[in-house]
């Protein structure tokens, strides 16, 4: 199912914000190379457990298959960002990975650890999030960040403006692609 070398890739749509950061977002899965670990016996499918063959075990754990999170980027907003990658999985388990993202307009990606997978590839979803420090110019407020529903700004919250950031953009791995007109 998973050939070694072999990724498979859930990605949403790509995504445009208003200020200038385009996304999207994937879910990855690939076969682990697992010749280098202690007690393999050389076959890339082996687990170096007996009765164990690389494939989906009984339990529903895939053995073998590593899954992450990976958001491509490009910000053209002419200011630093920070965004923020999720990945989501079965059992409650969540992984985040706090990214830097620099005021060039280059392509670039922002990925998550890999984590041994735990049941299906579809069982897994990642968002990524992109926001600008407040005061950056970039989509800030430069107050407390917070607005009434009518756009004035709210009176204070006790946090520093320098830690209220934005958001500008959310991008998910199982965001439906938009409708063909």
């Amino acid at each position: 199912m998973y050939p070694a070398g072999r990724t498979t890739e859930r990605c949403g749509p790509e995504v445009i914000s208003p200020e200038g950061v385009e996304a999207q977002t994937c879910v990855l899965t690939a076969a682990r190379d697992r010749t280098a670990e202690p007690g393999n016996s050389g076959n890339p499918r082996s687990t170096g457990r007996p009765g164990r063959s690389g494939a989906v075990g009984t339990s529903g754990r895939s053995v073998g298959l590593d899954t992450w999170a990976r958001t491509y980027y490009r910000n053209e907003t002419g200011g630093e960002l920070l965004a923020v990658l999720s990945l989501m999985g079965p059992y409650g388990r969540t992984v985040q990975t706090h990214c830097p993202i620099d005021a060039d307009d280059e392509p670039a990606i922002c990925e998550t650890p890999r984590e041994p997978s735990r049941g299906e590839h579809t069982a897994y979803m990642a968002v990524a999030e992109f926001s600008a420090p407040a005061n950056s110019g970039n989509g800030g407020t430069g107050g407390n960040g917070w607005t009434d529903r009518n756009g004035r700004e709210a009176e204070g919250d006790g946090v520093e403006s320098a830690e209220i950031e934005p958001l500008l953009l959310r991008s998910g791995s199982n965001s439906p692609a938009p409708a063909a007109r």
